[in-house]
């Protein structure tokens, strides 16, 4: 991020010549505190937040295509368990091992389902290899992260995940329903299928966002969900840590700061939405991937 320009995240300050913005002190683009990757068909943005020391999120982003040519977007969100022994390792080992597999299997021919689902299994077994030989540090448990991906193979999009990173589904057409496509592994989530609390009960409570789904080696037995849903109109996938969802549940929440230019502009959108984040407190770590759809040979 070349110094003098404005600052891509605060907007406030300007950027100096070491990459450091005169405003809120982030580093450069690129590092972990504050990354980008932008390939036009699918965008992703990670910033460390207000509060913490350490940016635990992480992301990876790619585009292949399949066996007949149509174009496949991938987009894979991670947020390391804090109470963990290095979840910032944990994070990007997930993410980087989920998005080479999804390059490996979707060309072969792999359906998308299946391959997300693999995809999981195999960034599982990353995080888990982080543990061997070496011991949690004290009063921490053995690396782990949760995960989320979302895949576009022509005109089916698959959503797999463990954990409480979501996905959301936000159409181009005014007033059509955007909807969250992710249901979380968590005590709230819990409480609410079970019907002892509602959703602004359990969310309240402070144990709402106790995962009960993880990767890791002290993780029970992994079993991905994945979905698949075939899209009637254009719009974007927002792929996203609780960073950002604590600021917008819903996904009717989620539409109203998703901008309308989105679709054409999936890095200028993930910026606007982890800047929705801290101006609204910021409290955690914040990643955001937006994919366009229906997926672009330009990915």
């Amino acid at each position: 991020m070349p110094g003098g320009g404005a600052c891509s995240v605060c907007g406030n300050g300007y950027v100096d010549a070491d990459g450091h913005c005169t405003g809120c002190g982030r580093g450069p683009a690129g590092t972990r505190d504050h990354a980008e990757r932008d390939l036009g068909g699918v965008a992703a943005v990670s910033d460390i937040g207000l509060r913490h020391h350490r940016n635990e999120d992480a992301f990876a982003v790619a585009a292949t295509a399949l066996p007949d040519g149509q174009p496949a977007v991938i987009a894979v969100v991670c947020d390391g368990v804090s109470s963990s022994t290095r979840p910032d390792e944990a994070s990007a080992a997930a993410a980087g091992t989920a998005r080479e597999f999804l390059l490996g299997a979707l060309p072969r021919g792999v359906p998308g389902p299946q391959a997300v689902h693999d995809a999981l299994l195999a960034a599982g077994n990353a995080v888990a290899a982080l543990a061997q030989g070496t011991e949690p540090e004290p009063g921490r448990n053995s690396p782990a992260c949760t995960i989320v991906s979302a895949v576009t193979t022509g005109p089916t999009l698959t959503v797999g995940w463990i954990g409480d990173s979501r996905a959301y589904w936000v159409p181009d057409e005014p007033g059509a329903a955007a909807a969250r496509l992710t249901e979380d592994d968590s005590w709230a989530a819990q409480m609410v299928a079970a019907g002892l609390l509602t959703e602004a009960e359990a969310m309240a409570d402070h144990r709402a966002h106790a995962i009960t789904a993880w990767l890791g080696a002290d993780a029970q037995e992994i079993d991905p969900h994945t979905a698949s849903f075939k899209p009637d109109r254009p719009g974007v996938v927002i792929v996203c840590t609780d960073g950002l969802w604590n600021y917008a549940e819903t996904g009717q929440q989620m539409a109203l700061v998703v901008p309308d230019h989105a679709r054409r502009a999936p890095l200028a959108t993930a910026r606007q939405l982890v800047r929705h984040a801290l101006d609204s407190g910021g409290h955690d770590n914040v990643t955001v991937a937006v994919i366009p759809f229906p997926p672009s040979a330009q990915a």
